[in-house]
């Protein structure tokens, strides 16, 4: 459950520093392999969370929830995690 309110942490954190009105972004990563990629763009209230996949290609997105947003990117971690 901590793991899970960091990331809600960071993701406020998002919103927080787009005071300036531009886009924010955090990299998660797991021992050392970045996973995704979050933005926040303030002037549509939205995140993006971009996947990345073991080919090399990514995923996009879009969330409107900060609550999801979070939720997808802990089982992105979780799943990582219990991988040999």
């Amino acid at each position: 459950m901590s793991q899970l309110l960091g990331i809600i942490q960071r993701l406020k954190s998002l919103q927080e520093g787009s005071e300036t009105g531009e886009i924010q972004q955090r990299l998660f990563e797991v021992n050392g392999k970045t996973l995704c990629q979050v933005k926040y763009f303030p002037n549509k209230d939205t995140f993006e969370l971009e996947v990345y996949e073991k080919d090399g290609k990514s995923q996009k997105y879009p969330f409107d929830d900060i609550d999801m947003t979070a939720i997808e990117i802990f089982e992105l971690l979780q799943e990582e995690k219990q991988q040999p």
